[in-house]
């Protein structure tokens, strides 16, 4: 029977990646993000999961805090979503988690690394092929500043290791293979293609809930809700093109009737009427990706195919920030 419970949920992830009695899970989890130059052997939970249900669990953030052997503070989390202000979020927190370590009476020199790790089940950089991505204070030209700030994210939808190559495949790419199809996996699957033990007990951890009647029912009020944000999510986006269409078919009927006055003729309201609604959209739709209007002179130039074009492409781009 499949383990029937998945792990990208944050009610399941945090049991499974922020126990005390299953560190092992976490340890290898980290080593294979953050790579073997440093090897973690022995890490501790600063808000260990201990199992207790209460009604403020289903609504709860579920992010994991821990430090490890090497003294590094780390936080771990899972993201189902991309909202609005990612980026600027996951600096402060990893700032916040370096800065917090500063009391009276210590140094800089005292700090220890912080480091924030970002599971996405979607992209955060829908153009970008890689499945780890590792961000550090760098000049331009790759010099290093410190190592003391990192932000890891896994896009887990950048996987591209199959159940017939996962067992040759690299430490952090079980992991996400692991992540994306546990739920449909059985107990004798994990054990055939995951040699690893951590493996055999994160399908243990991820059984148990399954098992577990007040374990499930949370799970499935935090399975429920992630459901429901994703779909606010989409529905904000979809509402988002189509207001915006709106709109720019409003501009451009005005246009459109401006320039056919002006010129006098019929073919030059439909015209400019065609125009006026492409030109439209392609305002919005920039106002709604938040970058900069395109040079006016450079549009003027586009045939109305072109723009067509222009538009569609546009599009693609608002619909992948939601994905």
């Amino acid at each position: 029977m499949a383990i029937g419970i998945c792990p990208t949920v944050d009610f399941a992830f945090k049991l499974l990646f922020g126990s005390p009695e299953h560190a092992r899970i976490t340890i290898h989890f980290l080593n294979a993000i953050l790579g073997p130059a440093f090897r973690i052997t022995a890490i501790t939970f600063r808000n260990p999961f201990l199992g207790k249900a209460t009604e403020d669990d289903k609504l709860s953030i579920l992010d994991i805090l821990a430090r490890d052997d090497r003294g590094r503070f780390i936080n771990i989390e899972i993201q189902t979503t991309v909202p609005a202000g990612m980026h600027q979020r996951l600096a402060y927190y990893v700032s916040s988690l370096y800065s917090e370590q500063l009391t009276q009476g210590l140094n800089y020199t005292s700090l220890h690394p912080a480091i924030s790790i970002c599971v996405l089940t979607k992209p955060m950089y829908a153009g970008d092929p890689r499945l780890h991505l590792d961000f550090r204070l760098r000049d331009s030209a790759g010099l290093l500043l410190t190592d003391d700030l990192q932000v890891h994210l896994l896009q887990l939808s950048k996987l591209t290791v199959t159940a017939q190559n996962v067992s040759q495949a690299s430490p952090i790419e079980k992991w996400a293979y692991f992540l994306l199809n546990a739920e449909t996996m059985t107990l004798d699957d994990v054990r055939r293609l995951f040699p690893e033990v951590e493996f055999s007990e994160a399908a243990g951890v991820l059984n148990m809930i399954s098992q577990n009647p007040e374990q499930r029912q949370i799970y499935e009020a935090r399975l429920k809700f992630q459901r429901d944000e994703a779909a606010r999510l989409e529905g904000a986006i979809n509402e988002g093109i189509e207001k915006g269409i709106e709109k720019g078919i409003e501009k451009g009927i005005t246009q459109g009737r401006v320039e056919g006055r002006v010129e006098g003729r019929i073919e030059g309201r439909v015209e400019g009427l065609k125009v006026g609604q492409l030109l439209g959209q392609v305002t919005l739709l920039h106002d709604l990706l938040g970058v900069s209007q395109p040079n006016s002179e450079e549009l003027s130039t586009f045939t109305e195919g072109q723009l067509v074009e222009f538009i569609d492409q546009l599009k693609r781009q608002l619909r992948s920030r939601g994905q």
